[in-house]
């Protein structure tokens, strides 16, 4: 490997470590303060004032932020102010009237004031490793601080009358009184005009709703209404804020493609429109995602939406049916739409995709920039884990598979480096003959390499091979929610989290947390296994051609210490995949080396530093 070649990767690796460094310690805990501050104050103004949400309004408006045919193609996004004003989610709930939900997958109930589906936990989800901790909850209460349902009604077409359930009506319900899986339940509303308004919900095992409208009319004329579905979201969640993840508002629609915004983007954009057909939208969390989806063939106008009455933040996601549904008189007709609400679990969303044809709704699992080779990854990983029971041995083995597919490649890369190494006398020599005269020495060096077929950048693939893959299984770590809680052996109880130990606490003898200090603590979470990879990474860089340069030698020597630090606070997983790739490239080249006649003195490389060298030994005697 040539100096300038050095310098590139040298250069590189350096400035990817300050600006995930910065991003990570730096703007990272500011944004999160900022956020947790915003927080506090949307709160405070909630408890004050009650929740104002935008309902679905009497009189023919739309329901605000949604996106409404009109002679125009859109009507104005209008807001009324909705009752509420509890100051819990548990005070919502004793104080509303409710059907349960029952599933497998799900617990929670629906709102019989405006048919809301506002309050859904999963069943099979924790907020910690600890199996007592606390279910997830999703959706949390219409009319309480932290909004978050779903809801689906009817707009009436423009010069229209015809009186329309809303946000504020009470529905009763007809037959099965608890939603469980494959046994839906019937809400039913009777405007005293002639109409029959029905809302048929069912639910699988897993996450995905279906809501059938339905409408009766028993009056003497036709009428005409279009269909609505909306997500609700009040106040800004709180988000990781790393920039390989995308939460916030999303969705798939048409020619559009992928439609990513954060919530900061729909603060300022405030109102995004689109005309298509089919597709889906709403919004996602790190592992779970609720999306409004209408049939794959029904042409709709979506919505992204914001507001802010009484300064509280309403994000909104929506659709309208762009053709109405008429119903005759004396007639009845319906409209079917669909509701994800749950974890991201890929088989699930991937068995609705090819089922439902639900478009590219894969996408709500952000995939990333290596989604070739990603998803294939994780699949990979998911298999062997099958065939385990453990995800951390699927990595261990994944890492051998990575390492065979590319072992011809790497195999002549050591090969280089093993040449490389045996010219280390004759490069001494040439770098005493020439001195300063760099340019000579450039050249006496380049006919050396050809005259012994060296490759001086052949040593640069092992590395670079491993990056896309390196971030490709971070993703995996980081996004997938069948890595989340998942152990591994020992103290190692979440692959997707750091190593709890912590090497400045004696891994826990000492009563105190290290992390917790100020400027400095958070370069202190270094773990068992960042240690061992650090160490792992220093024996194999002891195994390469030391650098000619000394600048050099000294940047290569810290790069251990500062990937220590620097994957310290990275998946427990990553640094055991990082760790163990290490261990196999130090078997791997140590072979190649020894096949090619390289004499390796590895504990001689390693400690060499504690030798004293012959000039001081002289001066010495």
């Amino acid at each position: 490997m040539t100096p300038d070649t050095r310098n590139m990767i040298t250069a590189v690796v350096l400035s990817l470590i300050v600006v995930v460094g910065w991003q990570y310690f730096i703007i990272g805990p500011q944004a999160e303060r900022m956020q947790q501050q915003l927080e506090i104050a949307a709160q405070q103004e909630a408890n004050q004032g009650g929740a104002d949400l935008a309902t679905p309004v009497d009189g023919g408006n739309a329901p605000a932020g949604l996106a409404t045919p009109t002679n125009s193609g859109q009507a104005p996004a209008t807001a009324s102010s909705a009752p509420g004003g509890f100051a819990t989610a548990s005070e919502a709930l004793a104080n509303t009237p409710r059907i349960d939900i029952d599933t497998p997958s799900l617990i929670g109930s629906i709102n019989l004031i405006g048919g809301r589906i506002d309050d859904l936990s999963l069943k099979n989800y924790h907020e910690t490793v600890d199996p007592d901790s606390p279910i997830i909850s999703l959706f949390s209460p219409f009319g309480a601080p932290g909004s978050y349902f779903s809801e689906q009604g009817w707009v009436v077409a423009p010069g229209g009358s015809t009186r329309v359930p809303d946000g504020d009506t009470l529905w009763s319900v007809e037959g099965n009184p608890t939603l469980r899986a494959n046994a839906p339940v019937t809400l039913s509303y009777d405007n005293g005009e002639g109409f029959v308004f029905l809302r048929t919900i069912s639910v699988d095992e897993n996450f995905l709703f279906t809501i059938t409208q339905s409408v009766k009319n028993n009056s003497a004329g036709d009428v005409a209404l279009y269909p609505y579905s909306r997500i609700a979201r009040h106040e800004t969640p709180k988000v990781s804020g790393f920039f390989i993840l995308h939460e916030g508002p999303i969705g798939v629609l048409g020619d559009a493609n992928l439609i990513e915004r954060s919530y900061q983007d729909l603060r300022e954009e405030r109102q995004i429109d689109f005309e298509t057909t089919g597709g889906w939208l709403g919004f996602t969390d790190k592992y779970w995602a609720s999306a409004i989806i209408p049939e794959p063939d029904a042409p709709i106008n979506a919505r992204y939406s914001w507001n802010n009455p009484n300064q509280a933040d309403i994000y909104q996601t929506s659709f309208v049916g762009r053709t109405p549904v008429v119903v005759a008189a004396n007639a009845d007709a319906q409209y079917k739409s669909y509701l994800y609400a749950g974890a991201k679990v890929e088989g699930n969303i991937n068995a609705y995709e090819q089922e439902y044809g639900f478009d590219r709704i894969e996408l709500l699992i952000d995939w990333g920039w290596f989604h070739f080779i990603t998803k294939p990854m994780f699949y990979v990983i998911r298999w062997l884990h099958g065939v385990t029971g453990n995800f951390g041995i699927a990595i261990l083995l994944v890492t051998v598979m990575v390492k065979a597919v590319f072992f011809p490649l790497a195999n002549k890369s050591y090969a280089s480096m093993a040449a490389m190494r045996k010219v280390q006398p004759e490069i001494k020599a040439l770098q005493e003959k020439f001195g300063d005269d760099k340019v000579g020495m450039q050249k006496a060096q380049m006919e050396l390499f050809q005259r012994e077929k060296i490759n001086p950048i052949a040593g640069c693939w092992p590395m670079l091979i491993q990056i896309p893959v390196f971030f490709s299984l971070y993703k995996v770590l980081f996004v997938t929610i069948e890595m989340r809680h998942a152990p591994f052996f020992g103290w190692i109880k979440d692959l997707a989290a750091q190593d709890p130990t912590n090497v400045f606490n004696l891994f826990g003898l000492l009563p105190y947390d290290p992390t917790a200090l100020p400027i400095i603590g958070g370069f202190l979470a270094i773990g068992i296994w960042p240690v061992l990879m650090g160490i792992a990474m220093w024996v194999q860089m002891k195994l390469n051609p030391p650098p000619t340069d000394p600048s050099q030698a000294m940047i290569f020597g810290l790069m251990p210490i500062l990937f220590t630090f620097m994957l310290g606070t990275f998946p427990a997983g990553l640094v055991i995949y990082w760790t163990w790739n290490n261990f196999l490239g130090i078997l791997q080249q140590y072979y190649i080396m020894r096949k090619h006649g390289v004499e390796v003195d590895l504990l001689g490389n390693m400690f060499g530093f504690l030798k004293k060298k012959p000039a001081e030994e002289a001066d010495k005697g």
